[in-house]
């Protein structure tokens, strides 16, 4: 026994780079595809239900799923879970890049989206399982860096493999990477569970919690499509002339609501439970979720705004475009080598505080500065200081959020925490899309309002240049006849992106002001700590 806990002592920081590679994965899986749609429609032929099915089934089962695994990984071992895990993610991946129509790869990907749930907490958990002090905080950084330079990287490397080699290969990566991982968690790191519990019975609690997260993010992520409250012409399902989303989103708050309630009363009887509700007595831990979902609803919805502007606006190919957004990456790896030097003058709190006003610096300059004939530097400086902000934020929150929690309570946890940060990003995406698209909208109307009232023809090609998301822009300029179109819905998704910044400035401002409570909480712990 002391030999292997020595080896894993020794080991650990190896165990540390596979679970940085694991966490790689599940993140670049959420932006490689996105890339590679425009080739899997040509492929696979989808029609366009599938296709928006195929990016959101993965967003919406993970999310979904992430408490119950964060629960059930503190049971069951957090080691086996996530190895577990891997095998399901890299498998789904598989039948992915085996996909023969837009159903299989639809249900490949909510399998994908199982495995997925099962890694993200259980790394997570490990970490705060094997290390401490100091290194607890350098494996923290590694971990929440990893998040948020790998969201930039996906669209490079799935834009080489899908030019250089096929779409399939934004599925096949995932084999190579996944093996590694799994060999590098065995090899590396021991298990690490919960010993002295009763066995988990609260499956009407799980049940509750796949259903509750499951609805909430479905509304945040179809809310355009179906209408946020009055039903769109195109709505699959509406309720008259109302939009079924408001009713999901009443259904979901019930449910969440019924969930803490039914939690609270079975830690008070002493019954297994799915979320021990006493942690959000940690003022750490109930405060710092909050500001983990302000936070990540400014950070995720730029990644879905950028992309879109590089491509339609300043014509960039799929893999010019995921290079532009490298810039971010490279910030969050420079402040990932930043925090240990840092760390003998700033407490992870204050790292925080710094991120997050890096971020909304770096939004501000480029909610400023944007036009539709930017140079890359009004872009690349911007996103560098933003994904230094996004490393100093995201890794040091999580340390700062999980300080108080028990060891033996870190699965669920540290799932907790990544549900409120998926939580953020969906409604980061809901919000700053729309912020986007109805600015390309109405500003594209605005400023063909005479043409428009003149030619009813150019109010339809506004329409299908919103109902493309933009895509429309490129072959519209090529046409001289419709080439005034494309310079006025270029100059409005400009404008669009210039508000979505907006509304990510005021949700990280609120971020921000989140983090004065936990200031309180945080002076307490360093008070006992010299104490003890």
């Amino acid at each position: 026994m002391s030999t292997n806990t020595d080896r894993y002592t020794r080991l650990r920081w190896w165990g540390l780079a596979a679970i940085s590679l694991g966490v790689a994965m599940i993140i670049m899986d959420a932006t490689i595809v996105s890339v590679a749609v425009p080739n899997i429609i040509e492929s696979l032929k989808l029609d366009t239900s599938q296709v928006q099915w195929v990016q959101e089934i993965y967003t919406l089962v993970f999310a979904a799923l992430l408490m119950v695994w964060g629960t059930m990984s503190d049971r069951l071992g957090r080691r086996r879970i996530l190895v577990i895990g891997l095998i399901v993610f890299v498998g789904a991946s598989i039948l992915c890049a085996f996909a023969p129509n837009g159903t299989w790869l639809i249900i490949a990907r909510a399998i994908q989206g199982v495995g997925g749930s099962m890694v993200m907490p259980t790394t997570l958990a490990l970490l705060n399982a094997n290390f401490r002090g100091k290194e607890r905080g350098i494996a923290f950084a590694v971990w929440g860096s990893t998040i948020g330079s790998m969201a930039a990287v996906g669209p490079v490397l799935g834009g080489w493999l899908t030019a250089a080699f096929s779409w399939h290969w934004a599925f096949w990566i995932n084999l190579p990477f996944g093996l590694l991982v799994i060999v590098g968690v065995l090899l590396c790191l021991p298990e690490s569970k919960e010993h002295a519990t009763a066995p988990f019975r609260d499956w009407i609690g799980a049940i509750m919690s796949v259903l509750g997260f499951g609805l909430l993010v479905f509304g945040l992520i179809e809310g355009r499509t179906y209408g946020w409250w009055q039903a769109t012409d195109d709505a699959p399902i509406s309720l008259g002339s109302l939009s079924v989303i408001p009713v999901i989103f009443a259904l979901a708050i019930i449910v969440l609501v019924l969930l803490v309630l039914r939690e609270s009363s079975r830690v008070r009887r002493g019954l297994s439970v799915l979320l021990d509700v006493s942690l959000f007595k940690l003022g750490s831990f109930a405060n710092g979720n909050v500001t983990a979902l302000t936070v990540s609803l400014g950070e995720f919805g730029l990644i879905l705004s950028l992309p879109l502007w590089f491509q339609n606006v300043l014509g960039m190919n799929a893999l010019q475009s995921g290079l532009a957004l490298l810039p971010l990456a490279v910030g969050s790896f420079v402040s990932s080598g930043s925090i240990h030097p840092l760390s003998k003058y700033l407490n992870p709190l204050q790292m925080v505080r710094l991120g997050v006003i890096l971020e909304i610096v770096s939004l501000v300059a480029l909610a400023v500065f944007i036009r539709p004939d930017s140079s890359l530097w009004v872009t690349g400086v911007p996103l560098f200081f933003y994904g230094m902000g996004v490393g100093f934020a995201t890794a040091q929150l999580t340390q700062v959020i999980l300080v108080e929690v028990p060891i033996e309570k870190s699965g669920q946890a540290s799932s907790t925490q990544s549900t409120s940060r998926q939580i953020g990003s969906a409604l980061g995406i809901a919000i700053m899309g729309t912020a986007l698209f109805s600015t390309l909208r109405t500003g594209t109307e605005a400023r063909l309002s005479d043409q428009i009232a003149a030619n009813p023809e150019i109010g339809k090609l506004v329409t299908a240049v919103y109902d493309s998301a933009g895509s429309l822009i490129g072959p519209l300029a090529k046409n001289p006849q419709t080439a005034d179109v494309a310079t006025a819905a270029q100059a409005a998704l400009t404008q669009g992106v210039s508000t979505a910044a907006i509304a990510g400035i005021t949700a990280l401002v609120i971020g921000l002001l989140t983090t004065i409570p936990l200031g309180r909480a945080y002076r307490r712990i360093s008070a006992d700590a010299n104490v003890g």
